[in-house]
């Protein structure tokens, strides 16, 4: 399936470079500035969550005599030039030169030089898009494009459309936490003739559960993850239980696997693994490795069929299911005599570990491997 790519649609003056605050024209060397950690906020943006990086600035009069191009042109190929030896290549510039009461189609806010990314089938995801720019123009450019808006701007500010507005900041490192937390997320749609299910996820969430399976105690269990791990989770299966539990647990397994594996495709400064947890007379103990290979090792024994409306085997499939979508390795231990807290002390050992492992060292800017590619 074709992945739609998000663009991230960035003015220039104000937000890349400096605006000089009288004749705000950036018409020669001695005015070029760049923004407070532009180089390291969206070069991890450039190198780390795959944007298409859109440059769209309105620059009044140039090439008319108040604002000649060659003016222009030195000090906007250097600032280019810059960019490019810190690894931020634009895709697209686009410059419209006119004067606000010509009312230029392609002015911002309107979008006469972005027509070709509204069409349909143009293989961009508008919805994930964002607007970065320091004026309210630019947000309301984001609202008209259908994307989100990021200001770049420090004073207080009241927008004609303040509910586009994701974040506000001076510091490009600030924006660059916010689309990583923001890219970390995934919707699963997964329908076979035994079930139906639909799964939203949210890695850097706030312990937020909607969980509905038709299995009461599958959704305790899968709302101790979302307790323990703090994701956001929404989960809706609609499977065969007139026949038996076997396809609802197997396939939300598989479902929520592929949504895990799809969150979490940027693993920059992620750390990898996790481990944990005793519960009363339980000792249970999860590792996890999200290193993009399947594998699970199962030392659970129950004494009982079932747990609630759950067949206890059905909880290694659970496992081997997940691993096998999510591409993480599993280890999972537990002992002990009751066997609601067994299965119970599992999962939140396994929320725990998910925790640790999908954790983000902000200082670091390399993958948890050796390998190069995860």
């Amino acid at each position: 399936m074709h992945t739609l790519k998000p663009i991230l649609f960035i003015d220039r003056d104000g937000t890349l470079i400096q605006e000089p605050p009288v004749d705000y024209q950036v018409d020669s060397l001695e005015k070029l500035t760049f923004m407070p950690q532009v180089f390291r906020g969206l070069g991890r943006i450039a190198r780390e969550l795959n944007f298409r990086l859109v440059m769209v600035s309105n620059q009044d009069g140039l090439g008319t005599s108040r604002f000649p191009k060659k003016t222009f042109d030195l000090p906007h190929q250097k600032m280019l030039e810059v960019f490019a030896g810190e690894g931020i290549r634009f895709d697209e510039i686009c410059i419209d030169p006119s004067m606000p009461e010509e009312n230029s189609p392609n002015r911002k806010p309107r979008t006469g030089m972005l027509t070709h990314y509204l069409v349909p089938d143009s293989g961009y995801d508008l919805s994930q898009s964002y607007v970065i720019g320091d004026r309210d123009t630019d947000m309301v450019l984001a609202q008209n494009l259908g994307c989100k808006g990021i200001l770049i701007q420090a004073s207080a500010f009241e927008s004609r459309v303040p509910e586009v507005i994701s974040l506000q900041t001076t510091d490009w490192m600030d924006v660059y936490k916010h689309l990583r937390r923001e890219r970390r997320k995934a919707v699963i749609h997964r329908q076979t003739k035994e079930t139906d299910i639909q799964i939203s996820l949210s890695i850097d969430g706030t312990a937020e559960a909607n969980i509905d399976t038709g299995l009461g105690f599958f959704d305790h269990m899968l709302e101790q993850l979302v307790r323990h791990s703090g994701i956001d989770l929404m989960v809706k299966t609609q499977g065969d239980l007139h026949i038996d539990e076997h396809h609802t647990i197997e396939d939300t397994a598989l479902a929520l696997g592929e949504a895990f594996h799809k969150a979490l495709r940027h693993k920059v400064g992620m750390m990898r693994y996790g481990f944990y947890l005793p519960m009363d007379d339980i000792r249970a103990k999860v590792a996890i490795d999200f290193g993009g290979r399947n594998w699970l090792m199962w030392k659970v024994k129950f004494k009982r069929e079932r747990i609630g409306d759950v067949p206890t085997e059905m909880f290694y499939h659970f496992f081997k299911s997940f691993s096998d979508k999510a591409l993480c390795n599993l280890n999972i231990r537990a002992k002990g005599k009751n066997e609601h807290h067994k299965i119970e002390a599992i999962f939140k050992a396994w929320a725990k570990a998910i925790r640790m492992a999908v954790s983000i060292d902000d200082n670091v800017e390399y993958l948890p491997t050796t390998k190069g590619l995860l």
